[in-house]
């Protein structure tokens, strides 16, 4: 779960970390209320969770009142778009304004999870306000790493390279404290990110975190009640929404095919192939080891719900529940929710002759595979297909209408 930076930064600050002053804002008017209290300038921000706002034109510096006024109007109900979150861009709904910082310069720092070495990390540079990716790839010797061993935490030693390699000797007493409560917060909250970017060093010698980045662990939040409330449903996907409401894990990608399989290490291997096979999958639609008609009806509903699935494909392998229980299911599920696409159909496991005798006597279009790469190619090929189809009859209308 991905907070927002007004949100990282309450954390943080019942931490000891200092934060900049400043209210998060819902309205123009709000905003420039606000930035009069602070006092001029002020900075203000957009609230949105991607990377990359800054640089989208989602961070503006006001020095007057007017200004406020300007760049608020111009950001509430904005679309920004950014590399992360691709062409569609998100909806700006929400303004952290904040008393500007009096930056002397400029650090990187972050704890995150290391899968190579399955330890929480430091990752810090002297070089920041710029994506680490660009300091790695312009600066990789301005970039330290530390793994800590999660049973003795963040040893002095380790505090002390960091103090040397950042040059924050003349603040040495506040980094250390400033080190030890980030990396507190990480432990504390189930974190799998802590980003400071830009921690600065302000001109009057102190430390202050300008920006703030806090992602926690989605399998942590049962014990994380007060960040669990904190999640923003206006960020999410609403059909990823109507997903987990409903037990299922659904991602929204890019592609025409729509997959519905049982086992979130089926789904990815079925994405794979797919690809594999000149598809483009839609979507990642885990419905669980016991799929039942229920959840394979509300994931035909979720996934049909999106005009760019030309095809769909159903990947189930039969463990937990059986193949000839699965394919009574989808019949039972195509019979409340209508279906105007092919819909290739491969089950494998306990009884799948049952079950694929079951979808033939069934009366339903459905083209049955007998394996996984049989099963991709032919719906890559149906996808491409239709999609031919649908470009030739749009055409035609256009044709149409022209004469």
């Amino acid at each position: 779960m991905k907070l927002h930076e007004y949100q990282a930064k309450e954390v943080l600050s019942g931490y000891g970390i200092p934060v900049p002053e400043g209210r998060v804002t819902y309205f123009p008017d709000d905003a420039w209320m606000v930035a009069m209290e602070l006092g001029l300038p002020v900075v203000l921000k957009a609230q949105v969770l991607t990377g990359g706002r800054g640089k989208a034109g989602g961070v503006k510096l006001a020095r007057t009142p007017d200004e406020v006024k300007e760049v608020a109007k111009d950001l509430f109900g904005k679309k920004l778009v950014t590399k992360q979150t691709g062409p569609e861009g998100v909806i700006i709904r929400k303004l952290l304004v904040e008393k500007a910082a009096d930056i002397g310069r400029e650090l990187y720092f972050s704890i995150t999870i290391d899968r190579t070495t399955s330890k929480p990390t430091v990752v810090a540079s002297k070089r920041g306000g710029m994506s680490i990716e660009e300091v790695a790839e312009k600066y990789p010797e301005d970039i330290i790493k530390i793994p800590i061993d999660p049973v003795t935490g963040l040893l002095p030693y380790q505090i002390r390279r960091l103090k040397y390699d950042l040059e924050l000797v003349d603040q040495e007493k506040e980094a250390a404290k400033v080190f030890n409560a980030l990396y507190k917060v990480f432990v504390e909250k189930d974190c799998t990110l802590v980003e400071l970017n830009p921690l600065v060093v302000t001109k009057s010698g102190h430390l202050l975190a300008v920006d703030a980045k806090m992602d926690v662990d989605d399998d942590a939040l049962f014990r994380r009640k007060e960040i669990s409330k904190m999640r923003d449903l206006t960020e999410s996907d609403p059909s990823e929404l109507e997903a987990k409401i409903a037990g299922l894990n659904f991602v929204r990608l890019s592609g025409n095919i729509g997959c519905m399989v049982n086992g979130a290490g089926l789904a990815m291997t079925t994405m794979d192939v797919i690809k594999l096979a000149g598809g483009e999958p839609a979507n990642f639609l885990d419905v669980g080891g016991a799929a039942t008609p229920e959840t394979i009806a509300k994931g035909f509903e979720i996934i049909t719900r999106d005009p760019s699935v030309k095809a769909m494909f159903i990947n189930i392998f039969g463990g937990i529940v059986r193949c000839d229980k699965v394919a009574n299911g989808i019949i039972q599920a195509l019979k409340k929710v209508e279906v105007n696409m092919p819909v290739v159909v491969r089950l494998t496991g306990n009884n799948k002759e049952e079950g694929m005798e079951t979808l033939k006597k069934s009366g339903m279009r459905f083209y049955v595979a007998e394996n996984l790469k049989e099963a991709a190619k032919m719906v890559s090929e149906l996808s491409r297909e239709t999609e031919a189809d649908i470009n030739k009859s749009k055409q035609q209308k256009k044709d149409k209408e022209e004469k």
